[in-house]
């Protein structure tokens, strides 16, 4: 980003816009999108000192014929989990650059719940230098509940100095909403601080209506991703919350949502994927991907395209970024008709032009890199940790949804029942809290998955047929220091370390996404529903801000009535 105390800059900057020298870049004959009037206009962008100088008739010391091609501003994603992706940022980037993404909103909790304080630094220094911004909402429930357990409490006290780093921007999802219309303290101070930084605050309140809704927004929640159903999204809309349509892996409300990308609904819109997998990225793209989608349900292509940017930046107080126009940041996007990306470029460089630049490593202090990569304290897992005789409660997945339904009580596995037993074992702190529950429609018929990755504690949660095999898949995590692990009749039949605060790993997405398919084949051979993804649906059924039930390591609790179903 440019310097803002860099006058010589300014000067030049100055000087290629009268035209009275050359452009370090000109994009010739370019059809770009004006974000402000909604039209598609011709003319030259001119290019200097990373942002654009003018638009017109210009000439450059390199020039490129952008003819036959739509000129976009990049696209930003306006809510990511960054360690949701299984990649260090590095290789999320290398990943995400060619499908025309300059710059990612991201709430670090996940690693964060893992790591605590050093979470949220490893992710800042880790994505230093990459070819997209990086910015940071500091996470707001790290646990998301007092129900929680993860390695460490951050309070409003904790994350106050961290609003003076250049790439925060305020104060991540809200998801302890029960604590903000209870009036908790500790709660609402976090909210205080980040209104009086003058800080965007983002929500997660799925479902709240009515009045609990206007309380929830009145505390200073300005957005919301949760929104699956489009009155849901029209009530938020218009108490005044931004809306983030989410596309992602587990959790796909785009269609949905669809109707709000019409006029006047559509200029509070923006799109987020929130948690998204290597396989998806790379088969359906990232933002660009929801563009398409979008407009091939029927939205005005100008209309999505600023929700793809333009929304995204107002949302955030991005002042420099989101258009094409004089003295914004040059982070833009060349398409085909189709809306595929052709370019990207980053402050005036192309980043991706057929052909991804490699991106450098990251430069991650090495105690903290030590840190994350041994980040499980728990001792060796045994098959009796999982035997119980009273009955627990039923988790009822709902397909194609991250919410869930109860299902009363249960006493035994029976998988002719689709009935699975599913265990949550604290990571953080050796507790030896095991949590255990029964799991509906997950359709797994042998063995058992485990995966340290269980939103947002990321305690180690597993589901099987048999004990043996959870606690075979269970201890084989541990030993990686995490990772997804499928276990059969005692033995590790598949597995994709994630050795990094057990989350994500330095490998590349080709190895990650050939690994996963490799992982899901196994699981879908082993009797896992069609059209359930069996690791990041898993990694859900352990967060209890989401309706309506789920298994913690104290127990199945009721989301609804904020109480155990069974301990």
């Amino acid at each position: 980003m440019q310097k803002k105390n860099d006058i010589s800059s300014l000067q030049r900057l100055v000087r290629v816009a009268k035209g009275q020298e050359p452009a370090d870049l000109v994009l010739k004959n370019a059809t770009y999108l004006n974000v402000f009037t909604e039209q598609w206009v011709a003319g030259d962008v001119a290019i200097a000192e990373g942002r654009i100088a003018g638009i017109g008739s210009y000439s450059g010391l390199i020039e490129r014929d952008a003819s036959g091609q739509k000129t976009v501003p990049g696209f930003i994603d306006g809510h990511i989990h960054l360690e949701s992706s299984l990649l260090a940022p590095a290789m999320f980037a290398e990943c995400v650059v060619p499908h025309g993404t300059t710059s990612v909103v991201c709430d670090p909790h996940e690693i964060a719940n893992v790591m605590g304080l050093d979470g949220i630094r490893y992710i800042l220094e880790a994505t230093e230098g990459l070819p997209l911004d990086a910015f940071i909402m500091l996470p707001s429930c790290v646990p998301a509940t007092d129900e929680d357990e993860s390695f460490q409490t951050l309070t409003a006290d904790d994350l106050e100095p961290l609003y003076a780093h250049e790439r925060v921007l305020g104060l991540a999802e809200m998801m302890n909403y029960p604590g903000v219309l209870g009036g908790s303290e500790a709660v609402l101070a976090k909210l205080l601080a980040a209104r009086q930084q003058g800080a965007p605050i983002d929500g997660h309140a799925p479902f709240l209506t009515g009045k609990e809704l206007q309380a929830y927004v009145a505390s200073g929640v300005e957005s919301d991703h949760e929104c699956t159903v489009y009155e849901e999204g029209l009530e938020k809309l218009a108490a005044g919350q931004w809306i983030m349509i989410r596309q992602g892996t587990a959790a796909q409300n785009l269609n949905a949502l669809l109707p709000l990308l019409e006029r006047p609904y559509a200029a509070r819109c923006l799109f987020v994927t929130d948690d998204k997998h290597p396989a998806e990225l790379r088969k359906d793209g990232h933002i660009d991907g929801l563009v398409r989608m979008a407009v091939k349900g029927g939205a005005d292509p100008i209309l999505a395209l600023k929700a793809a940017g333009w929304n995204a930046a107002q949302a955030f107080g991005m002042r420099d970024r989101g258009a094409i126009a004089p003295g914004y940041a040059a982070d833009l996007v060349l398409l085909d008709d189709d809306f595929t990306v052709q370019s990207t470029m980053k402050e005036g460089k192309f980043v991706y032009d057929g052909q991804t630049v490699p991106v450098p490593p990251p430069m991650v202090d090495e105690a903290l890199r030590q840190k994350a990569l041994h980040s499980f304290h728990l001792q060796a897992v045994r098959s009796e940790q999982f035997f119980r005789t009273e009955p627990a409660g039923v988790i009822r997945m709902v397909n194609g949804q991250i919410l869930t339904e109860q299902g009363g009580l249960a006493a035994q596995t029976d998988v002719s029942l689709d009935q699975l037993k599913v265990a949550v074992l604290e990571r953080h702190h050796d507790t030896g809290h095991v949590g255990i529950g029964y799991l509906q429609g997950y359709g797994l018929k042998r063995g058992a998955i485990a995966t340290s990755v269980a939103h947002d504690s990321h305690n180690l949660i597993v589901v099987g047929a048999t004990d043996e095999d959870m606690a075979c898949a269970a201890e084989r995590v541990r030993q990686l220091n995490g990772g997804i692990v499928i276990a059969l009749e005692g033995k590790v039949v598949g597995e994709l370390p994630l050795p990094i605060a057990g989350l994500m790993t330095e490998q590349s997405a080709d190895h990650v996404d050939q690994a996963l398919q490799n992982l899901k084949t196994i699981a879908s051979e082993l009797g896992v529903n069609e059209g359930v993804d069996p690791f990041m649906t898993l990694s859900f059924m352990s967060l209890p801000v989401i309706p309506s039930v789920r298994v913690l390591t104290h127990g199945v609790f009721d989301v609804n009535r904020w109480s155990y179903l069974s301990k």
